[in-house]
């Protein structure tokens, strides 16, 4: 795919991550509600975010560089929070190890977690964890195996970060 020169880094990332097929399930309404421990995931500029739903429209997940430049824990969240704007799908597993109750339970005992590392301990590999106990993130293992592809995502959540960036300064600015 050709980057068209008017277009902007974040129009282009964008553009590259709904070109992104898979099996997951789209929730549809703001009356679907997900599977006790379901995977979710929401597609960003370049990479996935995921989480796990754990009832009363609440999810867990490693919230990483998401709000802000600086790392964040893990922490429970409104979906509406989760999602930021973007779709929410759930990813399917054909055979998670633990039951949703328990799901939520192993999110649950790593709440305010604060050792975030983008390829060691991300939010995927605190999913994978959860579901199946095993740490691991099919997203960088892609991006390792395919190193163009995680230059493009490198690059697109940089573009993202500088984004916060600018956005909470102007609204420091604004507010002084």
């Amino acid at each position: 795919m050709n980057r068209n020169r008017h277009q902007s880094g974040t129009e282009y990332c964008a553009q590259r991550a709904a070109a992104y097929t898979s099996t997951d399930v789209a929730l549809g309404d703001s009356n679907d509600e997900p599977a006790l421990g379901a995977h979710l995931i929401t597609k960003r500029h370049g990479y996935e975010h995921h989480g796990i739903y754990v009832g009363s429209g609440r999810v867990i997940h490693y919230a990483g560089f998401v709000k802000s430049v600086r790392r964040g824990p893990v922490e429970e969240v409104p979906l509406d929070e989760f999602a930021d704007g973007h779709t929410v799908a759930v990813r399917r597993r054909p055979y998670p190890k633990y039951s949703g109750l328990q799901t939520v339970l192993r999110a649950r005992s790593r709440l305010g977690e604060d050792r975030y590392r983008l390829l060691t301990n991300n939010c995927e590999h605190f999913c994978a964890w959860c579901l199946v106990g095993e740490s691991r993130s099919e997203q960088i293992h892609a991006f390792l195996k395919h190193p163009g592809a995680g230059v493009h995502a490198l690059l697109c959540l940089v573009s993202a970060l500088i984004g916060i960036r600018l956005k909470t300064d102007r609204a420091a600015v604004t507010a002084a």
